[in-house]
C-alpha cells in the first residue's frame, strides 16, 4: 500500500487503496506527508491518517525529505514517486533501512545511488524488464533459525536465504547470543544470499539497540522467544516502531510470553526479558498478527503442555506453507 502510493501519486487517474482490518490500522501519515510535499493529492478517506487512501494523480516535483523514522516503506514510496518528479529526489534517514528497492531500481535501469544515509534518484520512468531471482525471505527463515537453535538436537539447512546487510540483524543477534549458524554458498551478485546451517545451541542474553534495530524490526517477536529461552537478561531498546506494526507487538509479546511463564517487562521502546524460566502451554492471543502466530508456534515447541493459538491461519499472510514445513522438520 505504501510503495504503490508513490507510483499512483503521479498517474493521470484517481485510485482508492484499501485493505483488511489490519492494513486499515497502519499509519499512513508517514507517506502522505512527503508525497504531499511532492505535489501529490492523497487523502485518508476516513480522516484518520489510515487506509482507505484516495489518490488523485498530479504532477510531482523532487524534494529532499528527512525521514523521522528509518523505514524502507517510506523511503521506497518517495523514491518511486521520484521516478516521475521534475527533478532530483533525496531521502535521508536517521539510520539506514533495508535497501531492496534501491537495488531493484538500479537493476531495472533507474539513475539511483546512495550517499551515507541518503538515497538519491533522478526522474526516469522508462525502466527495462529484467530476469529476477528472488531469494528466500530472512523474515520467514527467522522462525526456523530460532527453532533450530532452541529445540535440542536440531540441525537445519535453510537454502538460498537473503542476507542483505540491511536485513541480517537476526543473524547478528543469534550469533551474539551464542547461536551456532554457519553461512554456506555465499553469493553477493545482486541481492546477497547464502545457505544457513543452524544447529541447536545454548543461548545467552544480550542488549539489542541502536542501528541494528531497523535491520531486524520484523524479527523482534521471534527474538523475544529466543531471549525467553536464553540464559540471563536480554534488553531490547529503540524499538518503539513495534507499537505500530500489525499489532502493538510490545504489549502482545509481554501478554503472551507472561501467559507462558516467561519473565518479561515492556518498556516505552522495547522490553526486558529475564531468560531461562520454563515455559508452559497457554492460550495465545494473536491479535490478527501473522508474526505473533508464527513466533508462538515456535515457543510451543519449547513449552510443557498444550498451546492453543487464536487464528493460527494468520501465518498464511506471509508464509502459507509454514505449518507444513515445520511438521516436516519434526518427522
Amino acid at each position: 500500500t505504501r510503495l504503490i502510493s508513490g507510483i499512483l501519486a503521479a498517474q493521470d487517474f484517481e485510485t482508492t487503496l484499501t485493505g483488511d482490518a489490519s492494513i486499515q490500522k497502519r499509519p499512513m501519515r508517514r507517506i502522505m506527508e512527503p508525497l504531499s510535499m511532492m505535489g501529490a493529492d492523497i487523502t485518508s478517506v476516513k480522516g484518520n491518517d489510515c487506509a482507505p487512501l484516495h489518490i488523485k494523480g498530479a504532477p510531482l516535483h523532487g524534494i529532499h525529505y528527512h525521514s523521522k523514522v528509518a523505514s524502507a516503506q517510506v523511503k521506497s514510496a518517495i523514491l518511486l514517486a521520484g521516478l516521475y518528479a521534475d527533478g532530483e529526489t533525496r531521502v535521508t534517514e536517521p539510520t539506514i533501512s533495508r535497501n531492496h528497492s534501491e537495488i531493484m531500481l538500479r537493476y531495472f535501469g533507474a539513475d539511483i545511488h546512495t550517499e551515507d544515509k541518503t538515497a538519491i534518484i533522478q526522474p526516469n520512468p522508462l525502466l527495462h524488464g529484467q530476469k529476477i531471482t528472488v531469494p528466500g525471505d530472512i523474515s520467514s527463515a527467522a522462525y526456523f533459525i530460532a527453532a533450530g537453535l532452541l529445540v535440542p538436537g536440531s540441525e537445519i539447512l535453510i537454502k538460498n536465504v537473503g542476507i542483505n546487510p540491511t536485513r541480517d540483524g537476526i543473524l547478528k543477534v543469534a550469533l551474539s547470543m551464542g547461536g551456532n549458524i554457519t553461512l554456506l554458498n555465499e553469493n553477493y551478485d545482486g541481492e546477497p544470499t547464502a545457505d544457513l546451517l543452524v544447529k541447536s545451541s545454548e543461548l545467552h542474553g544480550i542488549t539489542i539497540e541502536g542501528n541494528i534495530i531497523p535491520t531486524l524490526i520484523d524479527e523482534l517477536p521471534i527474538i523475544n522467544i529466543m531471549a525467553a529461552a536464553a540464559k540471563g537478561t536480554t534488553v531490547i531498546k529503540d524499538a518503539a516502531e513495534l507499537k505500530v506494526k500489525e499489532s502493538n507487538r510490545i504489549d502482545v509479546m509481554v501478554e503472551n510470553l507472561t501467559a507462558m511463564g516467561a519473565d518479561i517487562t515492556g518498556t516505552d521502546d522495547g522490553m526486558i526479558i529475564e531468560g531461562g524460566k520454563p515455559l508452559h502451554g497457554a492460550f495465545i492471543k494473536t491479535y490478527m498478527d501473522h508474526r505473533i502466530a508464527m513466533s508462538f508456534t515456535v515457543a510451543s515447541l519449547l513449552a510443557d503442555g498444550e498451546t492453543t493459538l487464536e487464528d493460527k491461519e494468520l501465518a498464511n499472510i506471509s508464509f502459507p506453507t509454514f505449518y507444513h514445513d515445520l511438521e516436516m522438520l519434526q518427522k
